[in-house]
């Protein structure tokens, strides 16, 4: 048999032909541009993130007199360890930051119109577990952000009538944040990951299914090529782009989104005069905080993630792609700024807000924005 004959059969296979037919020959518009890199890039944020975390998960203790100290070990005495956390920590916003260009790409050029409703919602789910991931994985240092943090963020699950306090209780595993919460915490962050490669490829496939959206906004059969290797050189300047960044950024200036007071151990005896989460989560937390009642806020943030969710199902135009439709691209600019707006307003709250519980009773956490 020759070295031809032998190619095809392997590409018959049960799993190569998968392979070869979702990474190899996949049909792909001619005209995607390197914005449609990001859903690549944001599986190699993924891989980084499991690797990264498994390896740190090797000599983290959770425990509440341990975990900061143990942290601490990894950076100082743990060869190489410095590296493996800053990789980890600057790689949760590294992922996010990949992630929202992917969703503000998918918007501006109306991607989740039919026949994709179902790629978009699988999206928003991800999106979800990511938010979920990173949260858990912040309250992981110990430090003070990460203990008030959790103290805050969990306690606005009882605004949710009847069994609000108690799945308080229940996620906090007792009256307070304490050592049950971060075993739980632990557990989840260690979880979730894998439910995201698992939502991940479950995406992938969807999209192959139905097929990708292009700049134009038109689909058509007959200006494809074959994914390999046309978008491997694509997407491989992407990758070398996103690695020399990420570099900088480790090497360079790895504490520029941290957040010193996570650099003391947690106390809940003092409350920071202001609790800010990471940049991330700046949009949802100033959404939360901008409304006076806990519940309406609360009712607020999940009323985004419904109109996300929903999005896909209004009635689009056939041509798609804001390339062609004026009105649509001004909505989509002043979605962009009014998050960057609110985001960069959040970092300059000032004043009080609504009252959490706490270890030592009620406390006034900050939260108007000025």
């Amino acid at each position: 048999m020759t070295i031809r004959n032998q190619r095809f059969s392997l590409l018959k296979q049960p799993i190569s032909s998968t392979l070869n037919q979702h990474l190899i020959d996949y049909p792909t518009p001619s005209n995607l541009s390197y914005w449609w890199g990001f859903g690549s890039l944001a599986g190699i944020c993924l891989v980084i993130q499991i690797v990264t975390g498994v390896f740190l998960a090797m000599h983290y203790t959770p425990h509440v007199d341990l975990a900061f100290n143990s942290v601490e070990h990894v950076m100082r005495d743990v060869e190489g360890g410095w590296l493996l956390r800053y990789m980890h920590a600057n790689g949760a916003s590294m992922f996010l930051i990949v992630v929202h260009l992917h969703i503000f790409r998918g918007l501006y050029h109306a991607s989740y119109s039919s026949p994709r409703e179902f790629v978009r919602c699988l999206g928003v789910v991800i999106f979800l577990l990511m938010i979920v991931t990173a949260f858990t994985g912040y309250v992981l240092p110990w430090g003070q952000m990460s203990f008030w943090g959790a103290t805050v963020i969990t306690s606005l699950a009882s605004a949710i009538p009847v069994v609000g306090d108690t799945i308080v209780t229940w996620l906090w595993g007792g009256f307070s944040v304490d050592n049950a919460t971060l075993n739980r915490f632990f557990s989840l962050h260690h979880l979730l990951p894998f439910i995201l490669v698992g939502a991940s490829l479950l995406h992938l496939a969807a999209l192959h299914q139905y097929g990708s959206n292009n700049p134009l906004g038109v689909h058509s059969e007959m200006d494809q090529i074959s994914f390999y290797p046309y978008f491997y050189v694509k997407d491989l300047v992407g990758w070398v782009a996103f690695a020399i960044f990420f570099s900088i950024w480790i090497f360079y200036a790895p504490n520029v989104l941290g957040h010193p007071d996570n650099y003391i151990p947690a106390n809940p005896m003092p409350t920071p005069p202001h609790i800010v989460p990471e940049w991330y989560f700046l949009p949802i937390h100033a959404i939360l905080r901008s409304i006076p009642d806990k519940s309406g806020g609360v009712a607020a943030i999940a009323a985004v993630f419904i109109c996300l969710l929903a999005l896909p199902f209004f009635k689009s135009m056939y041509v798609c792609s804001s390339s062609f439709r004026p009105i649509h691209q001004g909505i989509f600019f002043l979605l962009f700024a009014e998050c960057s707006e609110v985001q960069l307003a959040r970092r300059e709250l000032r004043g009080r807000g609504f009252s959490c519980p706490t270890p030592l009773g009620s406390r006034c956490v900050p939260s108007r924005i000025a």
